[in-house]
């Protein structure tokens, strides 16, 4: 069982006791909140929440991990593909962003994770929405932030990957933002820097 991380947490990803951590996975899973009243006998709402991760070299972004660009330049973080609609909240993934921690450029120091409502929703429209990281090679989970209380914002900046004296750590953020796209994101991310 991982770490259960609130807003301004930092854990090492560090391992101690066998091998190192070198592939970890963030994962994205949401559902949409039950319509109540009128609306409660229509269709389905649908919700299109989108992971990013923003890779930066001396504060600056160099690369993008997106549902339109799927894999980073380097090839060390990939994008497993875009999901529309969300789940059913049964706690499995949505999307997923694959990191090799072993092939990330020794230049970037900074890889930022972000989920954006790209159809608008606010996080009030959205339930069991999660991002989590876990070791790739074990299937372990290592933490896990909760987006909870809803909100009337579109965007969130999870959580950070960093390297600090060779080893790497990750910071949960939590930091509520508007935006549909990680684009609009950037000034509230460059803050977190």
């Amino acid at each position: 069982m991982g770490v259960t991380l609130t807003k301004g947490q930092q854990i090492s990803l560090e391992k101690t006791g066998g091998p190192g951590l070198s592939v970890v996975r963030m994962g994205l899973g949401w559902q949409a909140a039950p319509r109540k009243g009128f609306l409660a006998k229509l269709r389905a709402r649908e919700i299109d929440l989108d992971a990013s991760a923003v890779l930066f070299a001396e504060g600056k972004a160099v690369d993008v991990v997106f549902f339109q660009h799927l894999v980073s330049d380097d090839g060390s973080v990939r994008h497993t593909g875009d999901n529309l609609v969300g789940g059913a909240g049964q706690g499995g993934d949505d999307e997923s962003i694959l990191v090799d921690l072993s092939r990330v450029p020794v230049h970037v120091e900074q890889i930022v994770f972000t989920v954006n409502s790209f159809t608008g929703q606010t996080f009030a429209e959205v339930e069991n929405a999660f991002c989590r990281l876990i070791d790739e090679n074990t299937g372990q989970e290592l933490a896990r932030y909760t987006l909870s209380g809803g909100g009337a914002y579109t965007a969130q900046i999870m959580a950070k990957v960093h390297r600090s004296g060779g080893t790497w750590h990750m910071s949960a953020m939590g930091e509520p933002a508007n935006g549909r796209t990680f684009q609009d994101l950037m000034p509230t991310i460059a803050s977190h820097l």
